[in-house]
């Protein structure tokens, strides 16, 4: 686990979210398999729950998991789907390979297993991809990024978790380069640092 030093909240203004690296590197994996997945018709999304300790002053997050999508098994995906997302945010939702709603048996599963490491399920990582590059004509004028957009919003709200990651991934000169930004379930921005996976320098080594 990820050592902390806890600063008080009056000097961070808001919990912060610190990112161990070896999280980050897990879901960029996964999310840069489904990248190379990615076709016009298929947005294929990156999900992973994020699993960590809260603290006074910030949420310390040690590791990602991954469950299955039941967008398209689970009854009440279903029919949020249907009575709310789609009517509320557009017809490109009515696309089975887009969005992510982790199965509630794997949901279940996760939630013991981080229990007996003493870790608490403290909110979520997705993926946005340069959909404006990679999708149809029609949505080359969207761009996405690591800011939420309108139906991220109403997820977050309607989880209720607290800490919700959005990485931007895009491909470029031969490269893969990504963005994270972290927000509260009412969408306020929330400090993100991500773990320098190095020793920290001594005074006398300056």
């Amino acid at each position: 686990m990820t050592e902390v030093i806890d600063i008080p909240v009056q000097t961070l203004g808001r919990q912060a979210v610190l990112l161990s690296d070896s999280a980050v590197r897990r879901f960029l994996a996964a999310a840069a398999d489904e990248y190379a997945r990615i076709t016009p018709d298929e947005p294929r999304p990156c999900f992973a729950v994020l699993l960590g300790t809260q603290t006074e002053a910030a949420f310390v997050i040690d590791d990602v998991a991954f469950g299955r999508n039941a967008r398209n098994s689970d009854p009440s995906a279903h029919e949020e789907f249907t009575t709310t997302i789609v009517p509320r945010f557009g017809s490109a939702y009515e696309n089975p390979v887009r969005a992510w709603w982790l199965d509630p048996v794997d949901l279940l599963r996760i939630s013991r297993q981080a229990a007996k490491l003493g870790y608490d399920i403290l909110g979520s990582i997705h993926l946005h991809p340069d959909w404006h590059r990679l999708g149809p004509e029609s949505e080359r004028d969207c761009p996405l990024s690591d800011r939420p957009t309108p139906m991220d919003e109403h997820m977050f709200r309607s989880s209720g978790l607290p800490v919700n990651v959005v990485c931007y991934l895009e491909q470029q000169h031969g490269g893969f380069y990504y963005s994270l930004a972290a927000w509260s379930e009412d969408c306020t921005p929330l400090p993100l640092r991500v773990d320098a996976a190095m020793p920290l320098s001594t005074k006398e080594s300056r």
